[in-house]
């Protein structure tokens, strides 16, 4: 049987890069190196030449006439549509640049190694050929020169994996009881790819008086966190900042879980406020939604509304069984079709858990009508 390969376009103004990303990518015989361009302009013009061409561009940020946002930006203004996945050592440095193209709609980034040494580890390598996988709808596990598996490393277990365990608990859903104004509430919301870019369609369109605190994890690297939470807070009424340790909760502010923290709710003093961690990752996340979740089980809020958006595996689901079993919850999924990856709502829609499925742009509203204003 012959394979069709999918077809990649590098763009990169380093001779060294493009030959050492092109080599990750020939290793996976399901994957094509199809062209190479030095900078934006030249992609561009690769691009609207054959715009059906390219499955996935990887895409420096800093390149010399045209640089990952200008090209993202013009991509935009002629409405073309490209699965993008950013691979910069300014995905690290500059988390600004790297939420800046999340936004304009890059699929996904993968922090470039600072030396050409460290790029041909095992980890980069793997992290390339999963991201281009996801991205491209193909299994995750390359069919030649297959990918060692590194605890911390792993982009997290599987939609099919998490079914199986869920299943097999026999989950039996809980009915949502309607409470009243007065009541504990509390929101927690998960995402991971394609995350930062569905949550300025939610977090802007909350009120500033939303009758909860939200918590949330966005699968991202320490560095970046920082970055996204001070782009929201910007572009929205309702608060919003990096959760520090000791953070006490209050109503109309949303807190996100900072990269590479576990990120816990604990009572001290009778007030809720935010534990963080530098645990060792779960499934391969740090921040893991699950934790958070399970962190919930033991509280005493008359109402907790779980939002699971657009992401790949099924973080999250198995913390909702847990709250579902001990609380009173309202489960609020991204539909199919809104979704960058339908991965996290699918797993959790599909596990009985989900009370209403919304397209991206109405999941604020339901929220709002579930948890009310102040």
């Amino acid at each position: 049987m012959v394979i069709k390969k999918k077809n990649i376009l590098i763009v990169d103004d380093s001779a060294l890069m493009r030959r050492l990303i092109s080599d990750i990518i020939k290793s996976d015989e399901r994957l094509c190196v199809a062209d190479l361009a030095m900078n934006g302009l030249e992609a561009f013009d690769l691009v609207t030449l054959n715009p059906r061409k390219y499955d996935t561009i990887i895409l420096d940020i800093n390149m010399p006439k045209m640089n990952g946002i200008q090209f993202l930006e013009q991509l935009n203004k002629i409405h073309l549509k490209q699965k993008i996945i950013i691979v910069s050592t300014l995905a690290k440095e500059g988390a600004k640049e790297t939420i800046q193209c999340l936004e304009l709609g890059a699929f996904d980034f993968v922090t470039k190694p600072e030396s050409f040494i460290e790029a041909r580890n095992e980890i980069f390598r793997q992290k390339i050929l999963e991201t281009i996988a996801v991205a491209t709808n193909l299994d995750i596990n390359p069919t030649k020169a297959p990918i060692k598996k590194t605890d911390s490393k792993q982009i997290g277990f599987s939609a099919a994996k998490a079914l199986q365990e869920i299943v097999s608990a026999k989950v039996v859903r809980k009915e949502h009881k309607s409470v009243n104004k007065g009541a504990k509430k509390l929101v927690a919301l998960a995402c991971s790819t394609g995350g930062p870019r569905a949550l300025q369609q939610v977090i802007p369109k909350l009120p500033q008086n939303l009758d909860a605190p939200m918590l949330l994890v966005q699968h991202m690297p320490k560095g970046f966190t920082n970055s996204l939470a001070q782009r929201l807070d910007e572009l929205s009424q309702i608060k919003v900042k990096e959760a520090a340790q000791g953070d006490i909760i209050e109503k109309g502010t949303v807190y996100i879980a900072p990269g590479g923290n576990q990120m816990r709710l604990v009572r001290k003093g009778g007030k809720y406020q935010i534990a963080l961690s530098e645990e060792p990752p779960r499934n391969g996340l740090r921040p893991c939604a699950d934790i958070m979740y399970e962190s919930l089980v033991n509280t005493d809020f008359d109402d907790i509304t779980c939002v699971v958006l657009t992401g790949m595996g099924g973080d999250g689901t198995l913390g909702i069984k847990q709250l579902n079993e001990k609380r009173n919850i309202y489960v609020i999924a991204q539909n199919e079709a809104t979704s960058t990856v339908y991965g996290m709502p699918k797993v959790v829609a599909e596990a009985g858990l989900v009370d209403q499925v919304e397209p991206l742009e109405d999941v604020a509203a339901a929220i709002t009508k579930n948890v009310g204003v102040q």
